[in-house]
């Protein structure tokens, strides 16, 4: 009786993994399984169809990346961070300190970068000069539409570190408390609209209560603890208007292959298996 049990618990689960991992479409040749299906839903928290949608696309995207041979290097990751740095009126050191605050694990960051690239690369390949580029009066409307994209605090109160010897300022951000002799601290009020970008981003990005990263400034280190965040208003459009144009494009690029794989889905080999 027991192993009659046993038998039909074994054979039970067979049949029950098989059902999970049962191919449920086939796109091209490529399947999509039942749990590929119901795993995305979960994790997206989207309905069935879109999943679907989702994947499908999905494998459109990834055997069209394929086809034309398409790659991203570390060369081209950092040029694309580069760009986002220029873009937010940094430097690439400065603004990768405040990437990694954002990003615990720098690796996510470098995997989507190196997703982006990707995708402009499939663009470049595909479009052929059928993307329209952002103009002028574009980005002013984009921007007069979207201000409250673009708002930081009117005023800060900060705290400024400031040393020669770099690891001495390390040393007193990990603890505030022990200030070392090298290190001069100095309360300031720090008004948004006679800020460069650069200081504008770090202090937009940088949350109450904690430390920017380490930047120079008069031959310096220097990082700067938020006290106190005031007020609001909009960042000027000259300071944001190289991410608007970013924003935009990207915008359209992703448009672009959505209409184009919406396309490929008419002449693609797809069959619904179950």
């Amino acid at each position: 009786m027991y192993k009659l049990f046993l038998s039909l618990l074994v054979s039970s689960g067979i049949s029950f993994a098989a059902m999970v991992n049962g191919i449920a479409i086939i796109v091209n040749d490529q399947p999509i399984t039942l749990y590929d299906i119901d795993k995305t839903m979960s994790v997206n928290n989207i309905s069935k169809n879109d999943a679907v949608s989702y994947l499908i696309d999905k494998i459109l995207y990834d055997q069209l990346v394929e086809e034309n041979n398409i790659t991203a290097d570390v060369f081209d990751i950092n040029d694309y961070t580069e760009k986002l740095a220029n873009s937010n009126g940094m430097d690439v050191y400065t603004f990768k300190s405040v990437i990694k605050q954002k990003y615990p694990d720098y690796a996510v960051f470098e995997n989507e970068a190196k997703n982006a690239v990707i995708r402009q690369k499939l663009v470049q390949k595909i479009v052929k000069g059928q993307l329209t580029v952002a103009t002028e009066e574009d980005m002013n409307l984009y921007y007069e539409k979207n201000k409250n994209q673009f708002l930081s605090a009117s005023s800060y109160d900060v705290v400024q570190y400031a040393s020669k010897d770099k690891a001495a300022l390390i040393s007193t951000i990990k603890n505030p408390l022990v200030i070392s002799p090298e290190v001069t601290r100095e309360p300031l009020k720090l008004s948004i609209d006679k800020l460069q970008g650069q200081m504008q981003f770090l202090l937009n990005e940088t949350k109450v209560n904690t430390f920017t990263p380490i930047f120079t400034a008069n031959k310096q280190y220097i990082a700067l603890f938020i006290v106190k965040k005031e007020g609001s208003a909009p960042l000027s459009y000259e300071s944001v208007k190289a991410k608007i144009f970013n924003d935009i494009m990207s915008t359209r690029e992703k448009k672009y292959l959505k209409d184009h794989f919406e396309k490929q889905k008419l002449t693609a080999d797809i069959k619904i298996v179950r």
